[in-house]
């Protein structure tokens, strides 16, 4: 468990979501330490996904601040207001977070090795040699390492998927997003992106921010796991409380549901 004193790696200060009319996330407030793996779960519309998307900058803040390393994110108070950052101090936080989207978004017409190889290159500045480098030991982390010079089309659901975690991680991120990485595979397949992912969170310090419906891998892989619900967090728990003993009621009837 990662120590609790520790700074927090993503802090949410009264954050505030809408879309319209409809208020997704409602003053939320909570942090995630350095190294630690936290799990969101909760019905669909509680607005889990919505979380991981506005740290990816996919999404704009309503109200409120994201601190990432204790650094304001896309918006900071100056002068007692409330006002955006400059695009270009945005993108250079960004680059310490990576994330593995439900569909896997590899670009169809670049070989896997390409794939991987693209963001370090030019995002990042990195030699292709080094980029290659990287990736060859990335592709032996998934098990892929037969596949560099395949193009996604030929490759399976899990296979593609395994291909979209190893190139989040040659950003070397210091934070990794999980957004439902199973949902659209097919069951068979689900183990093998699983076990990479255990094999992951088992061997590095990577901090972890995971939306997941896969209650045992939540269970097995999380130091946290929180209860959403109309855009609040209604419980904060380690596992083993979280899964065996849940204290609101709306959470037993959740788990009940899905378990």
């Amino acid at each position: 468990m990662p120590a609790t004193d520790s700074a927090p790696v993503i802090r949410f200060e009264n954050v505030v979501k809408r879309f319209g009319d409809n208020t997704v996330l409602d003053n939320l407030n909570f942090e995630v330490r350095k190294g630690e793996r936290v799990t969101l779960i909760g019905p669909s519309g509680s607005g889990k996904t919505t979380i991981l998307r506005l740290v990816m900058t996919l999404e704009e803040l309503t109200d409120g601040y994201i601190y990432i390393d204790g650094e304001p994110f896309t918006y900071e108070e100056r002068g007692g207001k409330r006002v955006a950052r400059k695009p270009k101090d945005v993108a250079k936080v960004a680059t310490k977070i990576g994330m593995v989207f439900q569909q896997f978004n590899l670009f169809p017409n670049m070989t896997v090795m390409e794939n991987i190889v693209e963001a370090p290159v030019h995002v990042l500045g990195k030699s292709k040699e080094e980029a290659r480098q990287r990736a060859h030991e990335l592709l032996e982390l998934v098990g892929l390492s037969d596949k560099a010079d395949a193009h996604p089309s030929r490759l399976s659901g899990g296979q593609q998927q395994r291909v979209a975690i190893a190139r989040a991680l040659a950003m070397d991120p210091e934070i990794l997003l999980l957004d439902e990485v199973t949902s659209a595979l097919d069951p068979e397949l689900v183990g093998e992106v699983l076990s990479v992912l255990r094999n992951i969170a088992e061997t590095t310090n990577i901090t972890m921010l995971i939306v997941t419906h896969e209650m045992q891998f939540a269970q097995e892989v999380s130091h946290r796991v929180l209860m959403f619900d109309q855009g609040r967090i209604i419980e904060d728990a380690e596992p083993h409380v979280m899964f065996s003993n849940p204290r609101e009621p709306r959470t037993k009837a959740f788990l009940q549901a899905v378990l």
